[in-house]
């Protein structure tokens, strides 16, 4: 029973460096997975309200996490945690406690910044552990960096070549699809 449970479970941490869209992501992912009702947003506007993950007051308050926060979606006969991470470095002990204990990393890079300080720091953390890590490329409905820009910086700084599955239509700040 514990054997046949442990193998329908797979969790992923969310990672990278502060600001990059990591609990705005967890909680997409959710709402589509109808683990949640609605979605909020770190900087929400108006009535939209902040994110799960983020629980406690300080979190809220400030728009950033500040600890690790794990959410499970139901998909199909499987259970996925997501654990959304903190980005800030004063709080990135937290995020390497939890890289002990997923199966997979799901890296966030901001089209404009590219790979930033923190990020690297989370990737080399991953290779050493013989982790699988997906990348995803966030925000490119703001101005920022072309694609394939993107990707060199990739195979230049981490040696990893890139495998696109999806592609952004447009330029940035003109996403078209």
């Amino acid at each position: 029973e514990v054997a046949r449970e442990a193998g329908r479970r797979r969790t992923f941490a969310v990672i990278s460096h502060p600001d990059a869209g990591k609990s705005t992501l967890t909680e997409a992912l959710a709402l589509h997975a109808a683990a949640i009702s609605s979605a909020g947003a770190v900087h929400g506007k108006g009535d939209r309200r902040g994110v799960t993950s983020d629980w406690m007051e300080m979190e809220q308050d400030r728009g950033i996490s500040i600890t690790s926060a794990a959410l499970r979606i139901d998909y199909g006969d499987r259970v996925l945690n997501l654990v959304d991470t903190p980005g800030h470095a004063d709080f990135s002990e937290d995020t390497y406690r939890v890289l002990s204990a997923v199966d997979c990393a799901i890296m966030l890079l901001d089209s404009a910044k590219g790979l930033e300080p923190q990020t690297l720091k989370l990737f080399d953390v991953c290779r050493a552990r013989k982790m699988p890590v997906i990348t995803f490329v966030n925000k490119w409905d703001r101005p920022g960096r072309e694609p394939l820009e993107l990707l060199d910086e990739i195979e230049q700084r981490i040696g990893l070549r890139p495998t696109p599955l999806n592609w952004p239509v447009g330029i940035a700040g003109d996403f078209r699809g």
